[in-house]
């Protein structure tokens, strides 16, 4: 246990105490409830903001009704190349982790069936999306010496650093059908398919202060693995109230998650080490979409969507943990909130695109007992523990062959959280402690009342190129 720990904890600090795992608390949010915003280079320049403009495709992300705007068929694929960047810092040290990574970011396509009838309904329009987002994110923490640790060994060790270590995919397959009611009145429907894919890590790193040899513990239950599947619906509407302004609104249900884990066990009092299999359900928050759009001619166009989550994240309770998830959201999950405004300008066969967005954080102020730079402990307030506010900034360029066209975009997002580390301990209903297994089986329990947080700016550069043809 470390020295200078403390045990007495804020109510809202014992509940993330014992809701495990940092990264479960993280992935519950940026993962589970959230949804993949990446669709073509067009909709990513302006920054996911059409839920009044729609036309496209890529309306299943916002605004199903979308479908119904377009008058003539389109298919389009993006080629996403995604740089995610955090530097994470503790006392004087910094530690920059880079990683770049291609993939298929989006594949659309609508088919639009005029109707030849006497009646003012003019289209019926059929649509598929699929998106696609990487999930990886790592996280290194430099270590600090003055965070000494005494093991049952006699040995003593100091904090040699942290990591937190998450890789897989998120993905949304939609389909939709929109109807053109007059060209002044649009409705849609969507059903969404969701897919994840976690693998999970949180290791704390020590150095001897004897031999200078390093050893490396795992978070109890780490690393886990999942592999996960949800469905959602959305209902949506546009309509026009002048030749140049429309009002859009949609909903989106929960998304009811199937999360199928595996995880890494250590020093059970009947199993000793081994791997454990769980199910979980999970259900994510409602979200509701309000739009409006200028449309000043052809030339010229803006939109701004503003979505807000109606709910809160909830497990079905089968165990403690459950319910400590399920509690902590109750108390510090605020309704997370999301402004995207987006703006197009046409010169002849030329597209020029700008966005902007800000998602709120999802979590109030959390007070837990730290460490502070000198090793010593104190109860703290972070306005930004786990989770942050994010700003996305983004441009794109496009040119139109009339048939074919081809778009590029630019985005850059940014957010600045504390990171939380290294708390853990074991009682009788519950382990959140760290073990360290050496090649004999032997095991080394790790157990501290106080986290080490680092601070971490998170950057990503994010580029698309789409290619697609209208038919």
């Amino acid at each position: 246990m470390l020295k200078k720990s403390l045990v007495l904890m804020s109510i809202s600090a014992a509940f993330f105490a014992q809701a495990q795992d940092v990264s479960l608390i993280r992935n519950t949010v940026d993962v589970y409830s959230s949804s993949p915003m990446v669709g073509s280079a067009k909709f990513n320049a302006m920054a996911g903001a059409n839920g009044a403009l729609g036309g496209d495709a890529n309306s299943l992300l916002t605004n199903p009704a979308g479908l119904g705007v377009a008058i003539s068929g389109e298919v389009s694929a993006t080629l996403s190349i995604m740089g995610n960047k955090n530097s994470a810092t503790l006392g004087n040290q910094t530690i920059d982790y880079s990683k770049t990574r291609g993939d298929l970011g989006n594949v659309g396509g609508i088919i639009a069936f005029p109707l030849m009838t006497e009646t003012k309904w003019k289209f019926i329009n059929i649509g598929v999306n699929f998106s696609n987002q990487s999930l990886d994110n790592v996280v290194q923490s430099p270590g600090n010496n003055n965070m000494i640790a005494d093991f049952a060994d006699k040995s003593s060790y100091s904090l040699g650093g942290h990591q937190y270590s998450r890789f897989g995919n998120l993905s949304k397959m939609s389909f939709g059908v929109g109807a053109n009611y007059n060209h002044s009145f649009y409705i849609g429907a969507g059903l969404n398919f969701f897919n994840a894919t976690v693998d999970q890590g949180d290791i704390a790193a020590f150095n001897s202060l004897d031999n200078n040899s390093v050893r490396y513990f795992d978070k109890q239950d780490s690393p886990y693995w999942e592999r996960s599947s949800g469905f959602s619906a959305s209902v949506g509407v546009i309509g026009k109230l002048s030749p140049n302004f429309r009002l859009g609104a949609s909903l989106e249900t929960p998304t009811f998650w199937n999360i199928d884990r595996e995880f890494s066990f250590y020093d059970n009092p009947t199993y000793g080490n081994g791997i454990g299999t769980e199910n979980r359900k999970f259900t994510s928050p409602l979200k509701a979409t309000v739009s409006a759009a200028f449309v000043a001619s052809k030339n010229f166009s803006l939109n701004v969507d503003y979505t807000l989550g109606l709910t809160k994240p909830d497990y079905k309770v089968y165990s403690g943990i459950e319910s400590e998830l399920n509690s902590f959201f109750k108390e510090n999950y605020k309704n997370m909130s999301e402004v995207r405004v987006g703006a197009e300008y046409r010169v002849q066969q030329l597209r020029l695109r700008g966005g902007y967005s800000y998602l709120s954080n999802p979590l109030d102020a959390l007070t837990i007992p730290r460490f502070d730079s000198a090793g010593n402990v104190g109860d703290q307030s972070y306005s930004n523990l786990m989770l942050s506010d994010r700003n996305l900034v983004s441009f794109g360029i496009g040119y139109d062959f009339k048939s074919f066209y081809i778009d590029a975009s630019y985005q850059n997002i940014s957010s600045k959280y504390s990171n939380p580390f290294m708390r853990g301990f074991r009682s009788d209903n519950f382990d959140t402690a760290y073990y360290s297994v050496d090649n004999s089986n032997k095991v080394t329990v790790f157990e501290n009342d106080a986290y080490a947080v680092s601070e971490v700016k998170n950057n990503r550069n994010n580029f698309f190129i789409t290619v697609g043809w209208k038919f």
